[in-house]
């Protein structure tokens, strides 16, 4: 394995969900982070026989995971260090998107870290590598390896261990804030340092450490000649200081973790949480430990509080008036519902679905085989392919089954003026069809009553659409997002004016795919989608979310229609969630939960 001895890493790759903080937190909901409804998996982390690179203690371990992309390693995220430890726990939870139809390379390496956890590992030794594929974490669900250094040589009996968990759509996080009142001190000359650490106990009564507070205030890393201190860039955590150390009553920075990684949405299941004095050498003193559960623990939710009796079991059983070691509150619980694309349906909002048509003069003459929009009685052609490919899917989220059907770029009777945003069946006060077999049998009466024309404009259907769309807004409601199919032979010819509409469209419960109907170069075209490069307008406002999804049907031509379809919708259900997370809108009517999972409502 090619893994180089102490290499540096390249920058961190962005990420639209980076946990925040510094181990298992959740993200948070803002605009500049929108949630997404992708399949995730968290990857718990630990090790075992680690090298000891020390002279005087031990390693202080940390993981790097690294993931493949375009034949290069990308950092993902990393752990935090351990002091002083061999056979490391790491609290800090890796979350990944997870993708069925794609090989997803990881690598986690290991270092001896001399500095921050931010820091580059330039001046950290390698303690050793591993490579796995995403897909054989889930499959497998705990994956041990061992540790390899540079070429290929074993890290002696190191391991690692790696533990998946699927995110379940109907995830959330929860916020805590704890305090501790006089704790036991453990040591001679100073009082005790202590911290926190949880323990989800599963089926086969194994325990998971879902979360560990810091117990030093955290270092304020900054930016050569910057004042005040900045955030380094990737980093997403907060700079100010936990004052716990040499304290007997502290009082933990608030943080979040995931319903499921705490509980795994089971509200009854056994917590067991431990307060220990910290040691920079790694020999933690046990203070005491309590065990609760998550529907115990909601009742902290508003003005209350619950507190628990820290307990060492040796001094129950030695001593005869022992009380406890302390006493454990939480001060505060809050719950964050996330919502998926399912909740949204299944809440009661609708897809509206437009097609738009191009009827410029490029396509050809109907009345002529060659034209794309020949209708050849024994197959279709290619609009209609695409238009029934993509309508079929979205027709099953619209209640009453009827689409909005435009025409673009023709001239149109009576006056046979150039309109590009006709209704296709000729009807002004009401462009709808009843199903996809309407808007077919609507696109074939209208091709003898036009004339082919052009140019090749677009913008002002999409204005069109925004326009409801932006009615919509209005309500306050997750009841109507809107999808505009828009199929075209050509390179749009005002591009500076689609451009702009796309932009203000990606403020609005909308999203816009264009298929490339023909033979066309359609280079330009991929301006439009967002994937290459943020979209700006032409004065340079960027897009608020990727609403465009652009494909060529000749990529399609000899697939099965499901393909096109599943390639040109795939992001759809991304962008409602990021829409209507952006907006803060919730489900219409959330659906009841499940019995392992009757999680309390958001506040």
């Amino acid at each position: 394995m090619p893994f180089a001895h102490g290499a540096a890493c390249p920058p961190p790759r962005p990420a639209t969900h980076r946990t925040t903080g510094t181990m298992g937190e959740a993200p948070e909901l803002s605009p500049q982070a929108p949630l997404a409804v992708l399949s995730k998996v968290e990857l718990r982390v630990s090790c075992k026989h680690l090298l000891d690179r020390d002279t005087l203690n031990k390693s202080d371990p940390c993981v790097l995971l690294l993931m493949q992309s375009q034949g290069q390693w990308m950092e993902v995220d990393r752990s935090e260090v351990i002091k002083s430890n061999l056979n490391p726990v790491f609290a800090k939870i890796f979350t990944v998107d997870y993708y069925f139809e794609e090989v997803q390379k990881l690598r986690f390496e290991v270092y001896d870290s001399h500095g921050h956890a931010s820091v580059g590992t330039h001046d950290d030794d390698f303690l050793g590598g591993m490579e796995c594929t995403v897909g054989q974490i889930v499959a497998q669900k705990r994956v041990t390896k061992p540790l390899f250094l540079k070429y290929g040589k074993f890290a002696g009996k190191s391991t690692i261990t790696v533990i998946s968990e699927e995110i379940s759509g109907n995830n959330g996080y929860v916020e805590l804030a704890f305090r501790a009142k006089k704790l036991d001190d453990k040591d001679l000359f100073s009082k005790s340092d202590p911290f926190l650490e949880i323990y989800r106990i599963d089926d086969d009564r194994s325990e998971q450490l879902v979360y560990r507070t810091e117990v030093r205030p955290r270092q304020r890393p900054f930016l050569t000649g910057s004042w005040p201190p900045r955030r380094l860039p990737g980093r997403a955590e907060p700079l100010a200081p936990q004052v716990v150390k040499n304290n007997l009553s502290p009082v933990w920075e608030p943080f979040k973790v995931s319903l499921n990684s705490l509980c795994s949405c089971e509200e009854k299941r056994k917590l067991r949480c431990v307060v220990w004095d910290y040691d920079s050498r790694g020999k933690h003193d046990f203070i005491g430990e309590f065990f609760t559960t998550f529907e115990e623990m909601q009742k902290a939710m508003g003005e209350n509080k619950v507190q628990w009796d820290c307990m060492n079991p040796k001094y129950k059983i030695k001593k005869r008036n022992y009380k406890n070691s302390g006493v454990v509150v939480l001060l505060d619980l809050k719950i964050h519902r996330v919502y998926s694309f399912l909740d949204y349906i299944m809440g009661g909002c609708q897809i509206h679905f437009t097609v738009a048509i191009d009827f410029t003069a490029s396509n050809g003459d109907p009345r002529n085989s060659c034209s794309l929009h020949y209708i050849n009685p024994y197959q279709p052609n290619e609009y209609l392919k695409a238009l029934v490919a993509v309508g079929e899917i979205c027709q099953d989220y619209d209640s009453d089954k009827k689409f909005s059907a435009l025409g673009f770029g023709a001239r149109i009777p009576p006056k046979y003026e150039v309109s590009h945003d006709f209704a296709i069946n000729f009807n002004p006060d009401n462009d709808e069809c009843e199903g996809i077999q309407g808007v077919v049998e609507s696109y074939q009466s209208c091709l003898p009553k036009i004339q082919l024309y052009g140019p090749t404009n677009v913008a002002p259907i999409i204005s069109k659409v925004a326009r409801v769309a932006a009615d919509e807004e209005r309500t306050k409601e997750a009841s109507q997002y809107f999808i505009l199919l828009i199929l075209t032979d050509g390179v749009v010819t005002d591009m500076a004016d689609t451009r702009e509409a796309i932009v203000r469209a990606s403020y609005l419960p909308m999203s816009i795919i264009i298929v490339g109907v023909g033979n066309a170069d359609f280079t330009d075209m991929q301006i439009l989608d967002g994937d290459d490069g943020i979209l700006r307008s032409p004065k340079g406002e960027p897009v608020l979310r990727d609403i465009v999804q652009f494909v060529p049907f000749r990529e399609f031509k000899n697939a099965s229609p499901t393909a096109l379809a599943k390639c040109v919708l795939a992001e759809v259900p991304k962008q409602v969630v990021e829409y209507y997370s952006y907006k803060a809108f919730p489900p219409r009517c959330p659906q009841p939960h499940t019995p392992d999972s009757n999680l309390s409502s958001p506040q």
